[in-house]
C-alpha cells in the first residue's frame, strides 16, 4: 500500500505511529534497566504507559504529524515529528513536577525514560518515514533509466542540485563524484559522495558512462567553461547548469530549473567592469530618451539605465505588442521610478517635436532602426526612411531643444557596408557625425557586431531549427560573425556614452570572429543529437547583401585607445554637413518617391566603399 499511487490513509499512519511509541516506551524501560525490570517498576507500568499513549495520541492530533504524504517527506516533515514528539515528553516532564512538588514527592515518569523514550520515538518515526519514501523511490518504478551524473561544485547549489535529482521519480540518478577546485575539499566526501579535483574529469569520463555534468558553480572562468563543455561533448555527456540562488522558486531548487548549457553561456567573455560613477553622473536626475526601446538593445539600455535613477526615462517604439510587454515588466519591476511608454515613430517629424517640446530631454540613446539585411535589400526606401530620415528627425530635434549627449547605436555592417541596411547606418553615422561642434548636443556614434540572442539573431533561428528537427540552414561554410550578449554590448554603450566627447564613433572589442557553421554544429551537441545522423546541416548560398566576413573598421581607418580595454574609437574623415545635408535631402525625397534603383544610386554616391554583393544592385557597381 505505502508503495502505490494512492495515498496511505491517515488513520493507518496515526495507527502506526501509536504502535511506534508504544514499541519504545518498552524498549526505553528495557534499556534503561539492562533488560530485567524491576518488580516496583512493573507494577505502575501499566498507568504509565496508558498515560503515554493517551498524551502522544493527542499530541499527534494536534500537530497532525500524520498528515503528511509519506513518500515525500521533507527536512520540514522531520522537524515537526521532533517537535511533536518533544511537545508530548515536555507534558511528561510538567507531570512529573507536578505528582514531586504536589503529590507525595515522587515522579509518575522516570525522568531517564522520558529521555530515552524521546530519542527512540524520534528516531523510529523518522526511519520509518524515510524507508517509506525510499522505497517509493526504488520499487515505485523499477523501469527507470539508470543514469550516471557528475556535479562540478562541492557548495550548497551542489548540495541541492543532487537532492533534486534523488527526488525525481522519472529518473534513477547515481552521482559518481563532485568536481572542486576547493583544495580544502577535495579528496573529502560529501554525503558519502567523493570530492574530486576537476582534473580528473577526462579519467571519470573514461572510466563510467556518465550521463550527465551538472555545472552547480556561479563565478566560472569563461575559458575554463569552454574547455569542460567540450570535453563533455567529445564523450557525449550533456552538459546542464544550475540557476543562480535568486532564481530559485520561493528559495528552492526545482529539477525542471535544471537546464541544459545553451550556447550563449559559452560565447559569453569575461565580466564587464564600468566606471560606475561616471556613468552615474552622467544618467542620475536626467530626462532620457531610449527609442526603438522594445527592442533587444533599446530595453536591455533601459532596465540597465533604471539602476542609475534617471528623472524620467522615456521609451520610444512603434511595436505595440513589444511595449506592452515591456510596460508590464518594468511595472512590476521599477514601480518607483519615473517612466513613459511612448507609442510613436521616429519617421513622423510632428510626433517627435510634441516628445521633445513636453519632456526635454538630456540624453537621447538611438537605437531604433530597420536591421535584417536581405529584407533592407528589397526596400531599399524604407531603410532610408527610417535609418537615415527617422536619424535626421531626432538628430535635428536634439539641436533645437538642447540635448546634451546623442548617442547613436550602429552596427559593424557599416564597415565597407555590401548591404543596403549597412549603408543606410553609414550615412546615418556620417550625418550625426557631421552635426557635432564643439558645444552641445555631443553626437556619439557607438558601433558592434551582432548580439547573441537578439530579434532576428541566428542562434533563436538555429534553436527553433534544432527543436523542430533540422536541417539548420547555413549560408555558406566560410561564414564567420562577431557575437556580444545584449547586456555586454549595452554595458559598453553606456560606459562609451559617458565618456565620449562628441564626434567619436566608438568601436567595441568583439573578441574573436565564430565560424556559423561550428556554432551551429556546437548547438546541435548542446542538444543531445548527432549532426548527420538526428539532424543535418544545409547550406543555402549568401542571402542578398550578405558578406562572408564582418568588419569593425574601414580599411582606411585606425583607432586609439581609450581607458577602457573593451572600446576603441575610430579615426574616421569629417564630412562638410552643408555638403551632406544636401545630398541626404536629395536621397529622402528618392526614397519618399519609391525609386529604389536611384536611391541605392545615390547611396553608392554617397557612401563610395558601399559595393553589393549577392544583390540585383551589383550591376550599379559595374556601371
Amino acid at each position: 500500500m505505502f508503495f502505490t499511487r494512492q495515498n496511505t490513509p491517515r488513520w493507518l499512519i496515526f495507527l502506526i505511529d501509536i504502535f511506534i511509541v508504544s514499541c519504545s516506551v518498552m524498549l526505553a524501560y528495557l534499556l534503561r534497566f539492562n533488560f530485567s525490570i524491576p518488580g516496583s517498576e512493573l507494577k505502575p507500568l501499566p498507568m504509565i504507559f496508558g498515560c503515554i499513549l493517551i498524551i502522544r495520541a493527542g499530541s499527534f492530533i494536534i500537530a497532525r504529524s500524520y498528515a503528511g504524504i509519506i513518500r515525500y517527506t521533507s527536512t520540514s516533515d522531520a522537524l515537526n515529528v521532533v517537535i511533536t514528539v518533544f511537545s508530548g515528553s515536555a507534558v511528561f516532564a510538567m507531570i512529573n513536577l507536578v505528582t514531586y512538588f504536589f503529590i507525595n514527592k515522587f515522579f509518575f515518569f522516570p525522568f531517564s525514560i522520558i529521555i530515552i523514550d524521546f530519542l527512540i520515538t524520534c528516531m523510529a518515526m523518522i526511519t520509518f518515514r524515510m524507508v517509506v519514501k525510499i522505497a517509493f523511490l526504488e520499487l515505485q518504478r523499477p523501469e527507470r533509466t539508470h543514469v550516471n551524473v557528475i556535479i562540478y561544485g562541492a557548495g550548497e547549489a551542489g548540495i541541492t542540485a543532487k537532492r533534486v535529482l534523488d527526488r525525481d521519480a522519472s529518473t534513477k540518478y547515481k552521482l559518481i563524484a563532485f568536481l572542486d577546485d576547493d583544495p580544502g575539499k577535495v579528496s573529502k566526501k560529501l554525503e558519502g559522495i567523493d570530492i574530486v579535483n576537476p582534473d580528473k574529469l577526462n579519467d571519470l569520463l573514461n572510466i563510467h558512462t556518465v550521463g550527465q555534468v551538472i555545472l552547480a558553480i556561479q563565478q566560472f572562468d569563461t575559458q575554463r567553461k569552454q574547455e569542460l563543455v567540450d570535453l563533455c561533448l567529445e564523450h557525449d555527456v550533456k552538459v546542464l547548469t544550475v540557476p543562480p540562488m535568486m532564481e530559485w522558486i520561493n528559495g528552492e531548487l526545482s529539477f525542471n530549473q535544471i537546464k541544459k548549457i545553451k550556447i550563449e553561456d559559452l560565447l559569453e567573455r569575461e565580466e564587464i567592469h564600468l566606471d560606475d560613477r561616471q556613468i552615474r553622473a552622467e544618467l542620475t536626475g536626467k530626462t532620457i530618451i531610449i527609442t526603438g526601446a522594445a527592442g533587444s538593445i533599446g530595453s536591455e539600455l533601459a532596465r540597465q539605465i533604471m539602476k542609475f535613477h534617471p528623472l524620467n526615462l522615456l521609451l520610444i517604439d512603434q511595436a505595440e505588442t513589444s511595449m506592452h510587454e515591456l510596460e508590464l515588466e518594468f511595472t512590476e519591476n521599477y514601480r518607483d521610478h519615473h517612466t513613459r511608454f511612448l507609442l510613436a515613430d521616429i519617421r513622423n517629424a510632428l510626433r517627435m517635436g510634441n516628445i521633445f517640446r513636453e519632456f526635454k530631454p538630456d540624453i537621447i540613446y538611438h537605437a531604433a532602426a530597420y536591421k535584417h539585411v536581405p529584407v533592407m535589400e528589397s526596400n531599399p526606401s524604407e531603410a532610408i526612411l527610417t535609418n537615415v530620415n527617422g536619424t535626421r528627425i531626432l538628430a535635428d530635434l536634439a539641436i533645437k531643444y538642447g540635448v546634451k549627449k546623442f548617442i547613436m547605436i550602429s552596427t559593424d555592417k557599416a564597415v565597407n557596408p555590401t548591404s543596403v541596411m549597412g549603408a543606410s547606418k553609414r550615412i546615418a553615422e556620417i550625418y550625426a557625425q557631421s552635426l557635432n561642434h564643439n558645444g552641445e548636443p555631443r553626437f556619439i556614434t557607438t558601433r558592434f557586431g551582432n548580439v547573441l540572442g537578439s530579434n532576428g539573431s541566428v542562434i533563436p533561428l538555429f534553436r527553433s531549427q534544432i527543436e523542430k528537427g533540422g536541417p539548420v540552414t547555413v549560408t555558406h561554410p566560410e561564414i564567420t560573425r562577431y557575437f556580444m550578449t545584449i547586456p555586454e554590448a549595452c554595458a559598453l554603450v553606456l560606459e562609451a556614452g559617458s565618456m565620449g566627447n562628441g564626434g567619436e564613433i566608438f568601436i567595441f572589442d568583439m573578441g574573436k570572429s565564430v565560424r556559423i557553421v561550428d556554432l551551429a554544429k556546437r548547438m546541435i551537441s548542446l542538444s543531445g543529437l548527432t549532426l548527420g545522423k538526428d539532424i543535418q546541416v544545409r547550406f543555402i548560398g549568401l542571402r542578398p547583401g550578405e558578406k562572408l566576413y564582418e568588419e569593425l573598421l574601414n580599411s582606411k581607418e585606425n583607432t586609439i585607445p581609450t581607458h577602457h580595454p573593451r572600446i576603441l574609437i575610430a579615426k574616421v574623415r569629417k564630412y562638410n554637413i552643408g555638403e551632406i545635408a544636401l545630398q541626404i535631402d536629395e536621397l529622402i525625397q528618392l526614397a519618399s518617391s519609391g525609386h529604389d534603383k536611384e536611391v541605392v544610386r545615390k547611396m553608392k554616391a554617397i557612401v563610395p566603399e558601399f559595393k553589393s554583393q549577392n544583390s540585383i544592385f551589383e550591376e550599379l557597381d559595374s556601371k
